[in-house]
């Protein structure tokens, strides 16, 4: 597909070529630029074959050479890191001769990770990998782009979660095993707002922030780099474990509609097929100007039906207290067949949705740029996204007393929390060139928040004028980024030298809203009074005052709406902060071979103060095949806001038992009585060093890496106060605060870990012609560990409290919850009208995360195999067809002894994920193009 779109980039560069050499007509003097991928090359050779007049490119790429002879003449464009390229020009015809390397060489280029001019992926300081996401999105199932690269690069996973809230709908993403708080996105080379949520529950990622790459469309991204290195001294916070970089659509004078349906066709699916997905897209670029302006639209449409792989619930669904009738003396006996042969049903019409959630949404985006003149130009880009989500929570049995109203609901409910998730951004920036200094000013807006609604449900200290449906309130996360960026080469220091540096500026605003009242209070909490008259009375203390209304059971009933209690008002947050950055930014080609680079980068925080990170990477090149890279940093990562402010009461199920967990701040008195320390910045410092090599059609590169974190911030494990007789003052109070927030255990953010990771990443790729047709193949693994090193940072006074301030589940979350070995092979074969996709992806083993020792589990490796085929069914329209998970392989289920297992509402883990445990995915594509 790489070499289709080479070719339509070579015809358009023909055609501009031929219409300027007419208009220019004979000339001595042979002009041209020299380019890669539409980007002028600076420093690059133009030589005359025949006399050997040669001459260096200027930093836009053009070149002017002086031609003695009037006949036919040869000429040769190199530069580092590409093929050669020769042509041919007769002078008496033309004088212009444009050359673009990239159609010669099969090597990516790259803007990520330099700001001087782009290379190849071969010839980086530290490995970048290219997706070209315009030809994959249209041979594979994938329709997002967490899943589409989570197939294509190794290094990057993406975890689809079931019954974990908020994190169902924004799936956590990560870069070598880091957390999703660890890498940096960019778009267009611009820093993109994180998300409003943040991961409290059990799945890989907890207690992160990551970027929810979702809310891009694919059809509006050109490509995407994927940095594989820490770049904080370069690009600022959050960069430890890399920096990806999507480069969004430029074309222009080409309309793209595309129409992709598919499904779950495995023999577990529901109905024969389910998860069903639709994704409509829209994409036109017209020209602005006639000196390259453009503006480029996207439009997409997405649609995913919910997907459940539960069969059955074989826990107890009824007890003697739902039939009184024929149990006028319940004890809490088990009578389920009975109840259920009674009723006319059986366990499975008792089961959870445990699969992926439902999703409807779109997204309209755009990219631009307008010329203002020979040395500058208006750019603006961004867009807006919309998702409305509905995934289950854990289904309430009859027999939960206290959660549910036979009344209201006599065969218990299903809770729904259906999210509405919007997303907007907006950059804009002036380019701009003075006294050969190229000034670049902008800023990137973007924001993202998420309401939440619980429906189905019931708060059931109302009794049975509880509402149905209620509105839990809503996160929301707001980011301002200005940038002041200038660059200048200098071409007579050494063989060249780049400098760069900049100021930043950095606003950002976490906002909590509170639901309504009934999503969260206890209506039965208050004191019965006898007035004068006798007449007795409640009045309600819907804080502090003790429960009232009970189950059969006697037991209190549970307050707040099942499923997602509502954010109370004592939750609301509005906090804000801002940072300052300042960096400089060096490459000096010491020789024709050597190139060094070197970084500096100042941050200054208003709620962390400073810190001063350094980057040095070098790639020496052994020869014409063989290069050489390493790179070490410094890096840093600042807590989010959402994780110094987040706090709210939410539903968990851990290892088989139900309870309310609070997510309390590190000021908060409960905090305060644990010794839970104030939140800090994550340091890192990251070496890496590897080998490229350029054969013609096969190339290859290995890079390892070694990643050291200190005080990383972790979600903590869950601390309980007590009541009992024998309880500590200390314990009284955390039960009594707890009881407030209508949570059975406290959970912060901290400090609490070191880690080293470990890893080494392989690529190598072969191109050829092949019979009449293109074999493009690629063979890429990686090989990851990350390590808790000693014993967690504690205070005084959680001693004797390590295992429960940093759980062992939560050490398995970070450790062993994703594949540590990943890789996959491809291969796409194009002969004529005919397109084959070919893809194995191979993941690694992970473990359940659990604190039950006994129980541990380990889940084997997978292979994983996508096939499809396309055809052109004309110039204007083709089709693909194939699938995904073609021979519908599962992951290993959970030992059926284990309480994880949760009386089957899960077969497969929640928390140690590979690929998700859907089956086979069926899809069909058609695309129209009209230029």
């Amino acid at each position: 597909m790489r070499k289709n779109y080479i070719l339509i980039l070579a015809q358009a560069l023909l055609f501009q070529f031929l219409i300027i050499s007419a208009a220019y007509g004979q000339n001595s003097i042979l002009r041209g630029k020299v380019r890669a991928g539409g980007v002028g090359l600076h420093g690059a050779t133009v030589t005359d074959i025949v006399s050997g007049m040669s001459t260096s490119t200027a930093e836009d790429g053009s070149y002017s050479l002086n031609i003695s002879s009037a006949s036919m003449v040869r000429l040769r464009a190199s530069y580092i890191g590409y093929k050669a390229l020769t042509k041919s020009i007769d002078l008496s015809e033309a004088t212009l001769l444009d050359f673009d390397l990239s159609d010669e060489s099969l090597d990516e280029v790259v803007v990520i990770g330099s700001r001087s001019v782009p290379r190849t992926n071969l010839e980086t300081t530290a490995p970048v990998d290219v997706v070209d996401i315009k030809n994959l999105a249209k041979d594979v199932a994938q329709v997002s782009l967490n899943q589409l690269l989570n197939y294509v690069a190794p290094s990057f996973n993406a975890v689809n979660t079931s019954i974990n809230d908020g994190t169902d709908h924004i799936d956590p993403a990560s870069l070598r095993g880091l957390g999703p708080d660890q890498v940096l996105v960019l778009i267009n080379g611009k820093r993109r707002h994180t998300s409003a949520l943040v991961n409290v529950n059990n799945s890989f990622g907890r207690g992160s922030v990551g970027t929810d790459l979702n809310a891009i469309p694919t059809a509006a991204i050109k490509r995407v780099e994927i940095l594989r290195d820490g770049a904080a001294a370069q690009y600022g916070s959050d960069a430890i474990a890399g920096v990806i970089n999507i480069v969004l659509d430029d074309s222009v004078n080409e309309l793209n509609v595309t129409m992709s349906a598919g499904g779950n066709a495995s023999r577990f699916s529901q109905g024969g097929m389910d998860g069903e997905q639709t994704q409509v897209n829209l994409n036109f670029g017209v020209p602005i100007g006639e000196n390259g302006g453009y503006i480029n639209v996207t439009g997409s449409y997405d649609m995913r039906e919910a997907v459940n792989r539960q069969r059955e619930f074989l826990g107890t669904i009824f007890t003697d207290y739902n039939n009184p009738t024929l149990y006028p003396n319940p004890t809490g006996m088990d009578i389920t067949e009975a109840e259920l042969q009674r009723r006319g049903l059986d366990r499975t019409d008792f089961v959870s949705q445990v699969g992926s959630s439902e999703a409807n949404g779109g997204s309209a985006f755009f990219n631009s740029e307008v010329p203002l003149g020979e040395e500058s130009s208006f750019y603006a880009f961004g867009g807006l996204n919309f998702r409305s989500g509905k995934s289950g929570a854990f289904r309430r049995m009859p027999a939960q007393l206290h959660q549910n109203n036979d009344a209201v609901y006599p065969n218990g409910f299903l809770p729904f929390i259906e999210s509405s998730v919007y997303d907007q951004s907006f950059a804009a920036g002036l380019k701009t060139k003075i006294d050969d200094w190229h000034i670049d000013f902008s800023n990137t807006y973007g924001q993202n928040s998420i309401q939440f609604e619980n429906t189905n449900t019931i708060n059931a200290t109302m009794l049975e004028q509880s509402p149905r449906d209620f509105r839990s309130g809503g996160i929301s996360f707001l980011q301002n980024t200005t940038n002041f960026d200038i660059s200048k080469n200098f071409e007579t220091v050494s063989q060249g030298l780049h400098l760069a540096f900049g100021l930043e500026h950095r606003y950002e605003r976490y906002q909590i809203t509170p639901g309504e009242e009934s999503s969260y209070t206890d209506y039965g909490q208050g004191y019965f009074v006898t007035d004068e008259t006798g007449v007795r009375r409640f009045i309600p203390d819907y804080i502090n005052g003790p429960s009232t209304r009970f189950a059969p059971n006697g037991v209190p009933y549970f307050q707040g709406s099942q499923g997602f209690p509502g954010f109370r008002p004592e939750n609301a947050v509005l906090e804000n902060r801002n940072s300052f950055a300042a960096y400089m930014d060096t490459e000096l080609s010491i020789t024709k071979s050597w190139l060094l680079t070197g970084a500096l980068r100042f941050e200054n925080y208003s709620d962390f103060g400073s810190t001063l990170n350094w980057k040095l990477s070098t790639l020496y090149r052994m020869s014409d095949i063989y290069n050489f890279r390493a790179a070490a940093s410094t890096g840093f990562r600042a807590p989010s806001l959402h994780q110094r402010y987040y706090n709210a009461t939410t539903s968990r199920e851990v290892d088989g038992e139900f309870l309310n967990s609070g997510a309390f701040q590190n000021n908060s008195r409960v905090a305060e009585l644990l010794g839970i320390p104030s939140l800090r910045q994550e340091l890192s410092q990251s070496y890496s060093a590897g080998f490229t090599a350029n054969w013609g059609a096969w190339k290859a590169t290995v890079d390892g890496y070694y990643i050291r974190i200190d005080d990383r911030v972790v979600y903590t494990g869950m601390f309980m106060g007590s009541t009992a007789p024998d309880a500590t003052e200390q314990e009284r109070e955390i039960a009594g605060l707890l009881a407030q927030a209508n949570a059975n255990a406290a959970q912060f953010f901290a400090n609490a870990i070191d880690t080293d990771t470990k890893g080494i990443d392989v690529v190598l790729t072969y191109n050829t012609a092949l019979g009449q047709g293109h074999l493009r193949a690629d063979l890429a693994g990686t090989f990851v560990q990350t390590n808790i090193i000693g014993s967690p940072n504690t205070s005084e006074q959680l001693a004797g409290l390590e295992d429960t301030y940093f759980d062992l589940s939560n050490r398995i979350l970070l450790e062993s919850a994703v594949p540590r070995m990943k890789g996959n092979l491809s291969l796409n074969y194009s002969y004529k009208r005919f397109n084959v996709f070919l893809r194995n992806v191979y993941f690694g083993p992970v473990d359940e995360a659990t604190n039950l020792v006994d129980y541990m589990q380990t889940f084997g490796a997978r292979l994983v195999t996508d096939l499809s085929l396309g055809y052109q069914i004309s110039e204007k329209l083709s089709w693909t067809i194939g699938a995904n998970n073609l021979f519908d392989i599962y992951p290993d289920q959970i030992r059926a002894d284990s309480p994880v297992r949760n009386n089957d509402i899960f077969l497969y883990a929640r928390t140690g994920q590979q690929f998700g445990y859907f089956g086979r995915h069926i899809f069909t594509r058609l695309a129209f193009t009209l230029k």
